[in-house]
């Protein structure tokens, strides 16, 4: 078994062998950015927030959605842009902003995106009518996208190889403990504030997430490379096209949107667009937007892999999940929000511990715990639904829910990044973090159809057809049918298990290396090392 250091990637055109100038890799025990005497841990706060108030407004608009619709007038077609706005710009510009981080410094693209986040939850909040607000979500978007694969980027580069699991596994906790937040706050300020606070309580937080980011985050070494202004565009249109066509397939019933224009071109145009795209990357090399050098490192791969497998089914469960609860247990939404919380709280507690795990043995195998236990739980939560289940049905594979979370996400983190230099650590985070959402993207339309067509076969097409236009099925119906919606229910989160066992195998096939960080000595990779 190899415990040897991955190699740092190839250098940048034209370049010297060895670290980037100005970026000394340094002794063992240090990160590789001089931060005065300080420690790293300074730069987390302003990091750890801006990432909350990310991942939170993922999920956040879910919640308020009827109020949405009665009080903006608009039906839940119109509705559902609201969020799908922001994960399409969210998505699509990841692979951009990563490289703006590494061309004009991470602290400084942090802040910016800081910023516009901030600035659009307050116009997000004065928004009178949904086209007002689905465009302010589009610009939220943006700035979650500026901020997302820096906040990667400076744990990667200010962390000492020794610390750098824990970093990450307490970033890692942020994320799961935001997943929950979202619907619980949502569910709160909905029902005592309005629902405009959903928006205005991210104020505060970003006000003192700057003041933080401006304090603490050091200014780190850029690259001088072009920017790939063609690849800039192809992948913005390819992913765009890509997610719309996927995420909004359920909306038009995967058929025609408008006129000539229909989801199966959009996907195929999406496609095409990033297959052009990648030929593209391939004939500039490493002064590429995304270079392809990245993917022969063997576990970069694999983590990505294994990024969108996760992704996939952590945003797919919750939607036939959540609507089972409210639907045939009666739950109202804030009760059906709690039922996970218990999980998401223990995913918060173990994440941390999972990192600073993975800096102590092969983060590999911390990530195939992970991914063992999450199958096991969405598995058992599959055979748990039955009309006569309560909330503690439940518990037990909440629970390990929770442990199977808190145990991938930072050490796939850490295993994505593990072989990145300072010349490619944002596009590499830009990378991680675009499979990883696109992986929710697929995930969230594949459930919502294989829910659709479960639910077409064991209660007709009147209630299928209610799903795929947003869940509203009328509950005297449901309450006649509550067996076949639970076979529904079972079989549709079964798909979520099939996904994660892809993430499992590629967890194992990982190599078992010591994840470590920086350009090796001389800049000359060690042999067979993470390829």
């Amino acid at each position: 078994m190899s415990t040897r250091r991955p190699p740092a990637g190839p250098p940048a055109a034209g370049s010297a062998p060895g670290p980037a100038a100005g970026t000394p890799a340094g002794p063992p025990g240090r990160g590789l950015v001089d931060l005065g005497g300080k420690s790293p841990w300074v730069v987390m706060p302003a990091l750890a927030l801006g990432f909350f108030m990310i991942m939170v407004d993922t999920t956040i608009v879910n919640i308020a959605v009827p109020t949405l619709a009665e009080e903006l007038q608009a039906d839940y077609v119109a509705v559902g842009w609201v969020n799908s706005a922001y994960l399409l710009t969210y998505a699509s510009l990841l692979l951009l902003t990563g490289r703006l981080g590494d061309r004009y410094g991470a602290r400084a693209v942090f802040i910016v995106g800081l910023v516009v986040f901030t600035l659009t939850s307050l116009w997000c909040g004065l928004a009178d009518s949904i086209p007002s607000l689905v465009a302010a979500r589009a610009a939220q978007g943006v700035g979650a996208a500026l901020m997302t694969p820096q906040t990667m980027a400076i744990i990667t580069r200010v962390f000492p190889a020794r610390q750098r699991g824990t970093a990450l596994g307490v970033w890692g906790s942020v994320a799961g403990i935001a997943t929950i937040t979202g619907p619980v706050l949502g569910g709160v300020l909905v029902s005592s504030a309005g629902w405009k606070w959903i928006f205005w309580v991210n104020i505060p937080v970003g006000i003192v997430a700057l003041y933080l980011a401006l304090r603490h985050l050091p200014s780190l070494p850029t690259t001088s490379r072009r920017l790939d202004i063609v690849g800039v565009v192809l992948s913005i249109l390819g992913l765009g096209a890509f997610v719309f066509g996927v995420q909004e397939g359920p909306t038009f019933d995967w058929g025609t949107i408008a006129g000539p224009i229909s989801v199966p071109l959009m996907i195929g145009l999406g496609i095409a667009l990033l297959a052009a795209f990648l030929v593209w990357q391939r004939r500039l090399g490493p002064n590429a937007l995304l270079p392809l050098s990245l993917f022969t490192f063997r576990n970069f791969s694999l983590a990505n892999i294994a990024g969108a497998s996760v992704s996939f089914a952590m945003i797919g469960i919750f939607f036939p999940f959540t609507i089972f609860l409210q639907t045939v247990l009666g739950m109202s939404a804030l009760e059906a929000a709690l039922v996970n919380l218990p999980g998401s709280l223990l995913s918060g507690i173990l994440a941390p511990f999972a990192g600073r795990l993975s800096d102590r043995i092969p983060g590999k195998w911390v990530a195939t715990i992970g991914f063992a236990t999450l199958s096991t739980s969405i598995a058992w939560m599959a055979f748990a639904i039955d009309p006569e289940a309560t909330r503690w049905t439940f518990l037990p594979a909440v629970l390990l829910f929770g442990v199977g979370t808190g145990f991938v996400f930072s050490p796939l983190a850490n295993l994505a990044t593990s072989g990145l230099d300072q010349r490619t650590a944002g596009a590499g985070a830009g990378a991680f973090n675009t499979t990883r959402q696109m992986g929710g993207v697929i995930g969230s339309a594949v459930i919502v159809a294989v829910l659709t067509s479960r639910l077409g076969h064991h209660l007709g097409g009147e209630a299928a057809a209610g799903v795929g236009a947003g869940g509203e099925i009328p509950a005297d119906q449901l309450a006649a049918m509550a067996g076949g919606f639970a076979s529904a229910v079972t079989e549709t989160l079964l798909v979520a298990v099939g996904v994660l066992l892809l993430g499992l195998v590629a967890a194992i096939s990982m190599r078992a290396t010591h994840v470590e960080h920086g350009a090796p000595e001389h800049g000359v990779p060690e042999p067979d090392a993470a390829r």
